[in-house]
């Protein structure tokens, strides 16, 4: 496996990008528009930066691993010598289906097919190829050049082949990879989502403040980040979705989403990328500051 295509230039795909790259795969990384292709290079050269910064790399592994990145436009011709796809656009079911039916119609026959989805069924995805065997989950964490998880999950076709081999090559890029089964929020996020969900509730029903929940399980639990900083992080919107595909798998309400988190992401409080969340992020992300709505 040499050549890798990943979809999206966002803050995973670039990531994603970034680590293959890093670890000499030629990769093109694709997107509809070329602003987010340009912020996508400058913020794989700013972490580049960092590592030479902290002595993790030298400037010639930065400068070989920048040349080993092709950025294109065209979903087609930038799949189409791919031995490996991983799809890292935004986490709607519709557009996650529109972009395989035309990866399957533009790769290679022994091409595997790869999405970053972090909830979506990787079987209901692979239902619009014609090769649902080499279709497969691959969920990075966040940021990704630094955590280390990888989470493999198997579609209900997916082949064993398919999944040594991924299983493989996500140790070839420094991760540690956790083979799981293809239940909605996989593992991660059926385990987050409902704790971040709580935290919500519980200052939705006013027992505690921002500041005093993330303190709570900062320093009683030994999380490095706070659920509720930690949802401004992934996005209130991300969570959102993730909770409505848990809700509306399982039937279940323990899965259902807190109202103030609907109330949030329908006003565009959306977390650290919006500039607002739980916290208030208009000061750079620096300081950190309560946000004074919660009604």
């Amino acid at each position: 496996m040499k050549n890798v295509s990943v979809i999206g230039a966002g803050t995973m795909g670039n990531g994603i990008a970034h680590v293959f790259a890093m670890n000499g795969f030629d990769v093109k990384l694709i997107d509809i528009s070329a602003d987010s292709l340009e912020r996508a290079i400058a913020t794989i050269s700013k972490n580049l930066d960092r590592m030479i910064a902290k002595e993790k790399i030298s400037a010639e592994d930065k400068e070989a691993t920048m040349s080993k990145i092709e950025t294109t436009q065209n979903l087609e011709d930038g799949v189409a010598e791919a031995d490996l796809v991983v799809e890292a656009a935004t986490e709607r079911l519709d557009l996650k289906l529109n972009i395989f039916k035309t990866i399957d119609k533009n790769t290679k026959a022994d091409c595997i097919l790869a999405t970053n989805t972090s909830s979506i069924s990787i079987t209901k995805i692979a239902s619009v190829t014609t090769k649902p065997q080499q279709m497969i989950g691959m969920h990075f964490m966040n940021p990704v050049p630094v955590m280390k998880l990888v989470e493999v999950i198997r579609g209900y076709h997916t082949s064993d082949a398919v999944c040594e081999t991924i299983m493989e090559l996500s140790q070839k890029i420094s991760k540690v990879p956790t083979e799981v089964n293809d239940y909605p929020g996989f593992v991660a996020n059926r385990i987050l989502m409902p704790m971040i969900n709580e935290a919500i509730y519980t200052l939705f029903e006013g027992v505690a403040g921002v500041e005093e929940i993330d303190t709570v399980m900062k320093l009683g639990m030994a999380h490095p980040m706070g659920p509720l900083q930690l949802a401004d992080f992934i996005g209130l919107d991300v969570c959102l979705s993730i909770l409505n595909v848990l809700y509306d798998g399982f039937g279940q309400d323990k899965y259902a989403p807190c109202p103030l988190l609907v109330n949030m992401v329908t006003a565009g409080e959306l977390g650290r990328k919006s500039g607002s969340g739980f916290y208030d992020y208009s000061g750079g992300g620096k300081t950190l500051v309560v946000a004074s709505n919660f009604k």
